[in-house]
């Protein structure tokens, strides 16, 4: 399975303004665009926390995404880990 080679999985934490702006959902959908894999959630230290699985250039575009947010989010720190198994995940979701 070549394909498989070529995907990594990311985790990544966001800190600032990031929650209660739509941040889960408006990641949720940017990631869905680019066909990643993964979840994202809320975290309790106010964070929100998403892990994704992808082609290396496609996770970087949703890092750069994040990195912004959406409109109402002020997004101080990101926070980006690479992860040495894949999870394969059906599709990306919200979770709690």
């Amino acid at each position: 399975m070549m394909e498989e080679k070529a995907k990594k999985r990311v985790a990544i934490r966001v800190h600032g303004k990031v929650q209660g702006v739509f941040f889960r959902a408006s990641t949720q959908e940017k990631a869905q665009q680019l066909g990643l894999t993964g979840f994202v959630q809320n975290e309790p230290d106010g964070t929100v926390y998403l892990e994704a699985e992808g082609e290396p250039q496609v996770l970087e575009m949703l890092e750069a995404w994040v990195r912004v947010g959406p409109r109402r989010a002020q997004v101080e720190k990101v926070e980006v880990e690479e992860k040495q198994e894949l999870k394969g995940f059906g599709d990306f979701e919200q979770r709690r």
